[in-house]
């Protein structure tokens, strides 16, 4: 630690004794008057300036933390577009021919046409093209950059919906160590992003102590997080779906739920409604909305296994507690339920210790010479 981060308190005396002097400096350099005297006690060095230096430090790991997450979701995202539009673009083709073909000739197809037919469709669509209306012209692109940015973010924390996926080889290869960086970077982000919650949390509850409110701390500052919660992450996120996509609300709820704890089925997947028109990176924002939600359920997925676990705790001391009791009755109870007569006379006699032995040992011998009688003569 270098002399201007150290705090110095500093007491001196004069060679006499009788003046003493006391100072504190962040400096850590004793001012000259002090120089010559003959005692002079330095305290340990006690940092004076950790405190904002150690927030200015979190501050910037954060923003760079964040920076760089969003940097490699913005890298990867470019590089998915680059390697997957042509190839989605020769398929988005052949699949318009496809149909093109169908239409002038479908009075003249065969079984084996026809079956053939179903099995090019099939594949198409799992592909994510959809040769419906105009969805099979090359204009409208599953990899364009909001789309590409959607699903890096899907990668990373771990959804996988299956709809949209990398079809070339060089994508697939890229996939794999996208995902290999990403994911561990992605739980470092969220478990940030979950301090973060955790110390506006501890501040609320801060907040109700100086208000007087002690002994409901806990239980409001939970209500406090779980509502806001909910609201920002579910309840206002399904309302938007359902404008935007046409679902119902409980479609909506749903869908967030399933997205946010990463099941992610792919039965609902934002963007992909055929015949609606979605302004530019919509899909963006569904990413960054999922990436701080993975961070909230996750708190809440952790606290209700800390209540679940206390619970568990709780649970089991009350069952040895009631086993104790139940022990203790059972001892007692030839005692106090039984009458007298119906104990055992070994029961009635108090147990006796070595003392009580020796004590009636000597007693005995005692009464014996009284009589006159001596043990030799046994």
């Amino acid at each position: 630690m270098s002399a201007s981060d150290r705090s110095l308190s500093l007491s001196a005396q004069d060679p006499s004794g009788n003046t003493s002097w006391e100072c504190s400096s962040c400096l850590g350099e004793a001012p000259q008057e002090f120089v010559g005297f003959t005692s002079c006690h330095l305290s340990p060095p006690v940092p004076c300036r950790v405190l904002p230096r150690a927030m200015c430090s979190g501050k910037l790991q954060t923003g760079l933390l964040v920076g760089g997450y969003f940097l490699y979701l913005l890298v990867g995202a470019a590089v998915f577009q680059a390697l997957e539009r042509t190839a989605e673009k020769q398929q988005k083709m052949a699949a318009a021919q496809m149909k093109e073909a169908f239409l002038q000739n479908f009075t003249h197809l065969t079984v084996a046409e026809m079956e053939q037919f179903m099995k090019n469709l099939t594949v198409a669509i799992q592909n994510g093209v959809y040769p419906v209306g105009n969805e099979s012209q090359t204009e409208n692109s599953n990899w364009d950059f909001s789309n590409s940015f959607f699903f890096a973010g899907t990668v990373v924390s771990t959804i996988g919906y299956g709809t949209l996926r990398p079809k070339t080889a060089g994508g697939q290869i890229f996939c794999v160590f996208f995902a290999l960086f990403g994911i561990p970077l992605n739980i470092v982000f969220l478990h940030r992003v979950g301090k973060i919650l955790s110390l506006l949390c501890k501040k609320l509850g801060k907040f109700l102590y100086e208000k007087g409110m002690r002994k409901k701390i806990k239980f409001l500052t939970l209500l406090f997080f779980l509502v806001t919660g909910i609201l920002v992450f579910l309840c206002l996120p399904s309302l938007f779906f359902q404008i935007t996509e046409g679902w119902s609300y409980s479609e909506g709820i749903y869908f967030a739920f399933i997205t946010l704890s990463t099941i992610g089925f792919g039965d609902y997947v934002v963007g992909k409604q055929p015949g609606r028109i979605y302004f530019s990176y919509y899909r963006t924002l569904v990413a960054i909305w999922i990436l701080f939600g993975l961070a909230w359920i996750a708190l809440l997925f952790n606290l209700l296994t800390t209540v679940l676990e206390d619970t568990e705790k709780i649970i089991v001391k009350d069952l040895h507690q009631i086993g104790k009791v139940g022990e203790d009755n059972a001892a007692s109870q030839p005692r106090r339920c039984w009458p007298v007569q119906f104990i055992p006379e070994e029961e009635l006699i108090p147990p006796r210790g070595e003392g009580d032995a020796q004590k009636m040992e000597s007693s005995a011998a005692e009464d014996a010479q009284k009589n006159g009688v001596s043990s030799s003569s046994f």
